[in-house]
């Protein structure tokens, strides 16, 4: 297919690439407390019905896609943050099941899954969603969690070189047949898959990698890199490294982030919610999360110190916190920054996503972000 077909082909059959200037998206919600490391109160629960509430109202909103976090560990603490959480590739095919237009995506750890059999899954949601399916590619940084299926744990400088070559054995095994492989992590004789998946020329593939390595990565393999934002000034920056490291590849990445969203009709609501999150934190499951990162992964490591908060409040993602204009006017200045796309959290998932869909989705349609 011609590059202006295959674009003009997305633009009409995938979620990810509308006309919508911000693509909304959700975080977390396959695992207990979701993403705010917390005691404070919430009807949230990680079960199948509730997810599918939730993925049922995102549809109905027009959001573009769902992203599960790829837990098989808790984290401790008081919480046990994120002990209760759901496999990503079945939760992803119960929600397409449930779901419309939602894009839903299985994060796939690369030293836990085959690369065929992950190919196959992924062909087989993408043809039960008719074409609502992606992959995000996490190369595994959670020592614990790697270690309980046997593996050793890669240096990171090396896990991304690893990933490459599943990425590679994957996107062959969606477009060729009866192929050869021989790479340095995995050798595939005959590979054979089929049904091929419905997406052109394949699902789209996101990955979260900060570091130079998952820049670099990401630049070279996947659709969208999903960037952790400290400051404005830091996201256009990476933004721009992105982009230029893709051209360099003869290549187009978007990038797009995460973040909680706590919105309330005044600033002094909104602000009472965050600090009620903050306040009932589980901090020692978030040291235990922070001093892991600053260990066992570099797209943190700069950033790990005043981010401490952030971890309780959403995973570490950018806080979109204040009236809704005031969270339409921070997701504007984040899409002028080249920002494509925002995949949220909250502490109460559900209900919190009806308000969003009642008082700032019609603002961010008046300020040009969605159609």
């Amino acid at each position: 297919m011609h590059p202006d077909d295959l674009k003009a082909w997305r633009r009409e059959h995938v979620p990810v690439y509308n006309g919508n200037r911000l693509k909304l998206g959700i975080f977390g919600t396959n695992c207990s407390n979701g993403c705010t490391i917390t005691h404070a109160p919430t009807t949230f629960e990680p079960t199948y019905e509730h997810n599918v509430k939730i993925a049922k109202l995102a549809d109905s909103l027009g959001f573009e896609l769902m992203v599960p976090v790829g837990r098989w560990k808790h984290f401790g603490g008081t919480t046990q943050f994120n002990a209760n959480n759901m496999e990503v590739y079945t939760w992803a095919t119960a929600l397409a099941c449930n779901t419309e237009r939602l894009m839903v995506f299985a994060t796939s750890h690369v030293p836990t899954v085959h690369p065929l059999l992950a190919a196959k899954q992924a062909a087989t949601i993408d043809q039960i969603s008719r074409g609502r399916f992606g992959l995000n590619v996490v190369c595994g940084w959670f020592r614990p969690e790697i270690e309980m299926f046997g593996v050793t744990q890669l240096p990171h400088e090396v896990r991304y070189d690893m990933a490459a070559d599943w990425l590679t054995c994957i996107k062959r095994a969606w477009t060729e047949q009866d192929f050869d492989h021989h790479g340095e992590y995995f050798t595939i004789k005959g590979g054979f898959l089929l049904p091929k998946p419905v997406q052109q020329p394949h699902p789209v593939v996101i990955n979260a990698g900060n570091s130079e390595e998952g820049r670099e990565f990401s630049a070279r393999h996947v659709d969208f890199n999903f960037i952790t934002i400290a400051t404005e000034e830091q996201a256009g920056g990476l933004v721009r490294d992105i982009h230029r490291r893709a051209a360099g590849y003869g290549r187009e990445v978007g990038v797009m982030s995460y973040g909680l969203v706590c919105c309330r009709d005044t600033e002094e609501e909104a602000w009472a919610l965050y600090r009620s999150i903050v306040d009932q934190g589980d901090w020692e499951a978030t040291h235990n999360i922070m001093g892991l990162l600053g260990m066992e992964s570099s797209s943190f490591n700069e950033q790990i110190k005043q981010f401490g908060e952030r971890f309780i409040a959403g995973w570490g993602g950018f806080p979109l916190v204040g009236t809704p204009e005031h969270v339409v006017d921070r997701m504007l200045a984040l899409a002028d920054l080249g920002i494509e796309g925002f995949i949220l959290t909250w502490l109460d998932y559900h209900e919190e996503l009806k308000y969003f869909g009642e008082r700032v989705l019609p603002l961010m349609k008046q300020a040009g972000l969605r159609c």
